[in-house]
């Protein structure tokens, strides 16, 4: 996965899994993309940063399923306010984590604020996020109420690529989500 440059085979390919056919329209543009990151102190990871800055911000189509969320939106009913997220603070999660099987619990706020956008809701309360500093920056995890996993082979539970394009491209194939056993 690398989160420094956009491979212009990942972009063709998400390019043909969201079939925008606008000429750029619906995308967000560089002069916003680079505002974006400058408000909040970050850089996006690739191939996701070129992706809403040339191809489209957003999407009614999937993943997830009420679609992808235009960069910096929250779904509705999102757990998180917009006034306490702070992306330039690290993600604090590297590890699948279950809140309910954990007596030591980090701190949940910062699970949700901190270090990630939005992608976008498979509804109750089921969030996929991009992790945008820390460790596992460039990393897609689904964060619910009652826990978080990261989207990625290695980590177990789905047999997609890890990433931004991995993702998609599970989903683009019409696979389950969680389609391996758990680890």
């Amino acid at each position: 996965m690398n989160t420094e440059d956009a491979d212009p085979r990942e972009l063709a390919a998400l390019r043909a899994a969201f079939d925008v056919d606008d000429g750029g329209a619906s995308a967000l543009g560089w002069e916003k993309v680079r505002a974006f990151e400058a408000e909040h102190g970050i850089v996006l990871p690739e191939p996701y940063r070129t992706f809403v800055a040339e191809i489209t911000d957003g999407s009614y189509q999937g993943p997830p399923e009420f679609g992808l969320l235009a960069l910096g939106e929250l779904p509705q009913g999102s757990q998180s306010d917009p006034a306490d997220r702070d992306l330039s603070k690290p993600f604090p999660l590297t590890e699948a984590w279950l809140w309910e099987e954990d007596d030591d619990e980090p701190d949940l706020d910062a699970v949700f604020e901190h270090g990630s956008i939005v992608l976008g809701t498979d509804g109750c309360a089921m969030d996929w996020h991009l992790i945008v500093t820390g460790p596992h920056r460039g990393h897609v995890w689904q964060i619910t109420d009652v826990g978080a996993l990261p989207f990625g082979a290695e980590f177990g539970y789905t047999t997609g690529t890890s990433g931004f394009a991995g993702w998609v491209a599970h989903w683009a194939a019409g696979r389950e989500w969680f389609d391996a056993a758990a680890p």
